[in-house]
């Protein structure tokens, strides 16, 4: 690693919005007494021993600049979350032991990147300032909430649509004002696009050929984008009267009061005298399973 990979660095000077809860007097006792390590990392392959050693009260690594991409592969299909900075990632997590769905995960530094070592000793004396760790709190559930905009925008039908609706994606936290429209200045190659919208890459190219040939989305001779038009995404028309009645009728969910085998479950229901076998049990293999209900459609209408 270079030798200013693991500079110290004021958390606050790092990252100046996470103390944007607190007072002025405040703020200048946190700027000086949270101090953490500015560590580097090169474009490519994220796969650094070390990370592996990391302990586990560790809080994260808080991304400073440049892109990462957490990928997830699972049998041919690879799916890609891009996180910048702001983000905060665990490289070192280990795997749940109790895991039943088995992928491999991998970390790529698509651009080279800084970030902030949040170690143990920076969480303890984070302690004294809860406006911080609230701060922490809400990037965190800032980026739930942008992993569930990628799910849904990987839903649309026609990946001319999904590719639109991630640029406009992406566009909230790269974007900047161009005098044609709004720039993104993220090269980003075809097979990436491909894993962040759950296409294959011929199919991305030919709708990206799509989108330039409508001037909707047009690549620019420095590798970025540029997006015109308005944003979109927001249901209007049929599309928003049909999920408002979805809403509107919820399919029940039966939940059994605790883990059983099928054959208990089945007594069990035998017993109570219901007639749907609905919930959730463990098999002879001890996998979980849901018994299929047995209630006719005209019972929900």
């Amino acid at each position: 690693m270079p030798p200013h990979a693991l500079t110290p660095i004021p958390l606050l000077e790092a990252d100046p919005d996470l103390g944007r809860l607190l007072p002025p007097d405040r703020a200048a006792e946190a700027l000086q007494g949270l101090t953490a390590r500015r560590h580097a990392v090169p474009a490519g392959p994220w796969a650094d021993p070390r990370l592996e050693r990391a302990p586990s009260d560790h809080l994260g690594l808080l991304l400073l600049d440049g892109l990462v991409a957490y990928e997830t592969a699972m049998e041919d299909t690879v799916s890609t979350h891009l996180l910048g900075p702001g983000d905060i990632v665990r490289p070192w997590q280990t795997a749940d032991p109790g895991r039943l769905l088995l992928a491999q995960r991998r970390w790529t530094v698509l651009a080279p990147a800084e970030m902030a070592v949040l170690d143990a000793r920076l969480g303890a004396s984070m302690c004294r300032f809860p406006e911080v760790q609230a701060m922490i709190v809400d990037r965190l559930a800032e980026q739930m909430q942008r992993m569930a905009v990628a799910q849904a925008i990987g839903r649309l039908t026609g990946v001319d649509r999904r590719l639109l609706a991630l640029f406009w994606h992406l566009a909230e936290r790269w974007g900047r004002v161009a005098p044609q429209g709004v720039q993104v200045p993220l090269a980003l190659a075809h097979g990436v696009l491909a894993d962040l919208v759950g296409a294959r890459r011929p199919t991305v190219s030919t709708a990206l050929g799509k989108l330039a040939a409508s001037g909707e989305l047009l690549r620019l001779t420095d590798g970025s984008w540029l997006l015109t038009g308005e944003p979109v995404g927001e249901p209007t028309g049929d599309a928003a009267r049909i999920i408002r009645r979805r809403r509107r009728r919820p399919a029940p969910l039966h939940l059994v009061p605790q883990w059983t085998s099928t054959a208990d479950g089945a007594a069990a229901a035998a017993a109570s005298g219901s007639s749907t076998g609905g919930g959730l049990s463990l098999g002879n293999n001890g996998v979980a399973m849901s018994n299929a209900t047995t209630t006719s459609a005209n019972a929900h209408q």
